[in-house]
Formats: C-alpha cells, sequence, structure tokens
C-alpha cells in the first residue's frame, strides 16, 4: 500500500522535542534515540478502550491463526455456555503479532456471514510488534445465539523480502444481563442471486437499518481515491470526474442512502511508515461501518419478498475495481404482530454537485467543489399506532490538491461533511437526532534533491449528536479525534541507512451527556514520550 507523495528534510530528534514539548520534555528528549532503530513502541491509540460491566462474563475464542498468504482462516463459534443468551455487551479483541518486514495489510472476520471486524494491521519492526483492538459487537447478539461458521482473513504475502507472518488470536467476551438499549432482533446478509444481490426481511420488521463496510481497497488508485485527478491534469492518478466519491445504497433501483467515506490511512500511507509505527491513523484498526437508516422503506420491504439491495460508489471509473462494501442488515421486529404495513412517500435528491478545476502551473492545482442531498420518508402502521420516519442526508467535500511535475511535492488540504436528520413522529413523543460528521485531511509529502522525504500530515474526525423529545435535547455528545505527524527517511537507500525520524500524536476528546474522556499521546523517533487523560 504505497504511493509516491513528496518533501525536504525533518530536524534533528533533539530540537524536535524540545519544540513540542518545551524544556521539561527536552530532559526526557535525552531517552529518545536520534534516530528510528530496529524497534519500537507497540501499536497504541488514544481511543478510549470498551467498557465493560461488572457481571458474569464467558469467553469464547473465534479464531486462532497465522496468515502468509490470501487463504481465510475458516473455523466454526459455539455459543458460550452459562451466561445466558441475553447479554449486557458483547466484546471481540484481536491480539496480534509481527515481525522483520511487511506491508500492512486489510483483513475481515466473518461470523455467520456477517461482518463483525474490518481492520488493517500496523508495520512491524525487525524486532517484533504485538498489538491488540477491541470492539464493541453487542449488536450482533442474534448472531451469536447459534452455532455460526467463520470466516477471517488478513490476505498477507511471505517471502525472501517480506517475511511477516501476522499471527492472530480473536475472541468473544459475553457480559451476562440485559443491554442498556435494544438490541436488533435480526441480523441479516444479502443473498447473492442471478438477479445481483438482494434481501429479505420479517414481515414485521419496524426499524431497518443497513451498516456498509466501505473501504478503498490496498493497491491502486482507489486506495488514494482522495487525490485521484481528471483529465487533462497530468498525474498519475486518474478518475474521470475526479477526487468526489459517495458510498450510495438502493432498494429496487432506489435510491435510498448516501453517504461520504471516511477517508481511511493505513499505516503505509502517504508514502511514510515512520509516521503510524506508533500511532495508526483514525479507525485503521477498526473500520468504522457507514449506517444507513432504511426504515422509511420498511412498508416496501415487509411483503416477505426477495428485493434487490446494491451499494456503489460514486466517482470509481468504470470498470475500474478497488472498494470493498460488504452489508450488514439490523432488524427490529414489532412483537405485537406477523405483519406491519406501510409505504415509502418520499424518495427525493438533487443533483450530485461536482465540480474540479484544474490550473496547470509550476505548481499544479486542482480545486474541487462537491456535495448531495436526499430525502426519504416513509409509514408504518404498527401495533402501537403509524410512525412515520424521515431522514435527510447532506453531503460536502472541498478540497485543494497541489504537486509538481514528476509529482515531487504532493499536498491536499481536503475537508468533507456528512449530516443527517432523523425525525420520527406518531410513536409517543417526537423524537429526532441530528448527527454531523465531519472529516478533515490537511498535508503533503516533498523529496528534496538530497533524496530525503518528508511528509508532514494533520487528520481529522469530527462528529456531532443530539437527540430530542418533542424539541428538548435528551442526549449530546461531541467528538474530535486528531493526529498530527512529521516524519522524514532518506529513499532509494538500503533500510539500515534510512536515518528516518519523526513525530506523531493524537488527542481524542469525548464530551457530552454520558460523561468526558479525553487522551493524548506523542512519540518521538517510536519512542512514546506523552501518554496523557484530562477527564
Amino acid at each position: 500500500m504505497r504511493r509516491r507523495i513528496v518533501m525536504s528534510m525533518l530536524a534533528g530528534a533533539t530540537l524536535l522535542a524540545s519544540a513540542l514539548f518545551g524544556t521539561g520534555a527536552a530532559a526526557q528528549a535525552a531517552e529518545v534515540p536520534a534516530e528510528f532503530g530496529t524497534d519500537w513502541h507497540d501499536p497504541v491509540t488514544a481511543a478510549p478502550p470498551v467498557e465493560r460491566p461488572h457481571t458474569k462474563s464467558c469467553q469464547v475464542t473465534l479464531a486462532d491463526a497465522q496468515f502468509r498468504d490470501f487463504t481465510p482462516y475458516r473455523g466454526a463459534y459455539t455459543p458460550p455456555q452459562g451466561c445466558g443468551d441475553r447479554w449486557s455487551k458483547v466484546v471481540l479483541r484481536l491480539d496480534g503479532k509481527v515481525k522483520g518486514r511487511q506491508y500492512d495489510r486489510l483483513g475481515y472476520l466473518h461470523v455467520g456471514g456477517a461482518e463483525i471486524l474490518r481492520t488493517s494491521t500496523p508495520e512491524p519492526s525487525p524486532d517484533g510488534i504485538e498489538w491488540h483492538v477491541e470492539k464493541d459487537v453487542t449488536r450482533y447478539s442474534d448472531t451469536f445465539r447459534s452455532p455460526q461458521d467463520v470466516e477471517m482473513l488478513i490476505g498477507n504475502v511471505v517471502d525472501d523480502t517480506y517475511t511477516g507472518v501476522i499471527d492472530v488470536h480473536v475472541t468473544l467476551t459475553f457480559y451476562a444481563g440485559r443491554p442498556a438499549e435494544r438490541t436488533p432482533d435480526r441480523v441479516l446478509t444479502l443473498a447473492d442471486t442471478p438477479d445481483g444481490t438482494t434481501l429479505t426481511t420479517p414481515r414485521n420488521s419496524e426499524r431497518i437499518l443497513a451498516e456498509v463496510y466501505a473501504t478503498g481497497s490496498g493497491g491502486g488508485c482507489e486506495e488514494f481515491w482522495y487525490l485521484t485527478v481528471a483529465d487533462p491534469a497530468s498525474y498519475s492518478c486518474k478518475a474521470d470526474h475526479g477526487p468526489y466519491r459517495e458510498v450510495q445504497i438502493k432498494v429496487d433501483g432506489q435510491l435510498a442512502g448516501i453517504a461520504a467515506p471516511f477517508p481511511n490511512v493505513w499505516t503505509g500511507g502517504w508514502s511514510d511508515p515512520f509516521l503510524w509505527y506508533v500511532i495508526p491513523a483514525p479507525g485503521a484498526f477498526d473500520v468504522r461501518p457507514i449506517t444507513y437508516d432504511l426504515t422509511p422503506f420498511a412498508g416496501l420491504l415487509d411483503d416477505g419478498r426477495p428485493h434487490r439491495v446494491e451499494v456503489s460508489v460514486v466517482g470509481v471509473p468504470a470498470g475500474q475495481p478497488g472498494w470493498s462494501a460488504p452489508v450488514n442488515v439490523l432488524v427490529w421486529q414489532d412483537s405485537h404482530r406477523a405483519q406491519v404495513t406501510g409505504a415509502l412517500t418520499e424518495d427525493k435528491a438533487t443533483d450530485i454537485a461536482n465540480t474540479s478545476t484544474y490550473t496547470p502551473g509550476s505548481e499544479n492545482r486542482v480545486d474541487t467543489r462537491a456535495g448531495h442531498r436526499l430525502t426519504v420518508s416513509g409509514y408504518l402502521d404498527t401495533s402501537h399506532g403509524r410512525v412515520t420516519t424521515t431522514v435527510t442526508r447532506t453531503l460536502a467535500n472541498t478540497s485543494v490538491h497541489r504537486w509538481t511535475d514528476g509529482e515531487n511535492t504532493d499536498g491536499l488540504d481536503a475537508t468533507w461533511t456528512d449530516d443527517q436528520t432523523v425525525a420520527v413522529h406518531g410513536d409517543g413523543p417526537a423524537r429526532m437526532t441530528h448527527t454531523d460528521r465531519t472529516y478533515t485531511m490537511n498535508g503533503a509529502t516533498t523529496i528534496g534533491t538530497d533524496d530525503r522525504l518528508r511528509t508532514v500530515l494533520t487528520l481529522g474526525d469530527r462528529a456531532s449528536f443530539v437527540e430530542l423529545r418533542d424539541g428538548r435535547r435528551t442526549a449530546w455528545s461531541r467528538l474530535d479525534d486528531t493526529y498530527s505527524g512529521d516524519a522524514a527517511y532518506t529513499v532509494n537507500v538500503p533500510r539500515d541507512q534510512r536515518h528516518a525520524v519523526g513525530t506523531s500524536s493524537e488527542r481524542y476528546r469525548l464530551y457530552g451527556s454520558d460523561g468526558c474522556y479525553d487522551r493524548s499521546l506523542t512519540t518521538v523517533q517510536g519512542v512514546l514520550t506523552e501518554d496523557r487523560e484530562r477527564c
């Protein structure tokens, strides 16, 4: 997963530490090596660990596997004994280790056909690293209540050059008790038919969400879709309409949901693995699925027949691969009715606005402005009355991409917004939720005349959420997850002659009606120099 994007030399380790941490950290910097060695701190993120209840727990192993090639691990899952079949929480944990030389790799974990984890891997040190990933998977409880097939794959290549074998152990821990929120009654996957992928829901479905784990896959330009340009711009990654991407879901050909894909950066991204050896980019090890509320389509889907469901990525050049978009469908049922009826009453979208303006020069430039808006609405006649659900989603993307001839300097300043409102009327107090997401990417890579490659990059993942009942706020939260990195090394030389240096930091802040979490991490030359909590 590489791309040659390129900037000048990084200052020495002591100067960097002094500038970043002040005099108090300068003393700490004496313990920091002048450059990266053959080992560094194990990967760590500032994101919060999964909170675990203080109740009886049972653990099940999902996978013990070593990945050397593209052969999936296949096993069997059996529900836990001694913790009942209703759980207050289910926590997935992946423990991994790898050493030697290896690229970053993408992986998935399926249980009963449902994707419960999409992940990528860190790049190892010669001496070896270990890492772990935790995820709350309580929403898949329906899948876990019966024996299931397990399939896991982290596609890998091991040869005389790339020696790292990826060794993983994955468990589920079940905590007895009732969950804080009602979990889906059914977890469904799409069926492959001659006419495409189809979905058949229970006839009494009253709430339907689709999850799409959409990722630009490794290798090729769609991994770096946000940098693609249209003709006549002279750049190595081309797309017919530039960098705008939108993940759409359709039901029987009707547009049912739109979303901005998260601009994932894997641990070899932006040509500089020294940015990511300790702190990965947000979401790199636990890819967050896009969620679509398909409840307005429940009146159509509840007829007991299979319906065609398609996911596509707008902007990908025709015939070009590069995206993976598996789908789970989460269903809540009306327990007092065998069938719920209703209808889709509105499905209205604006035209996609997408302009990319190319300005040639000593520094070439492409300015992109794009956006889209969709409103869908439908009603259901449930056991507790007629309920109308209206979903409005608005997307926008602005970016400025600059590069020089030969791409020895390559930079991007981009922002994506994805705002959604869901309004529910007719079942008690009127309910409304607003979720506004903003993703940012601002950085540049250059290669100097001395073959010194430097990357400076800041990534942002921000979100705000508010829930209203009859116009009164009942819950809220604000997230700000920001990564910053600055790293350099000499290219076109053996590994032990790269003289790599670099700093990275992440601050994860989450505030709201459920409390506060605030953690900061900082690294210098692979040494963790700060791990601070503020709440």
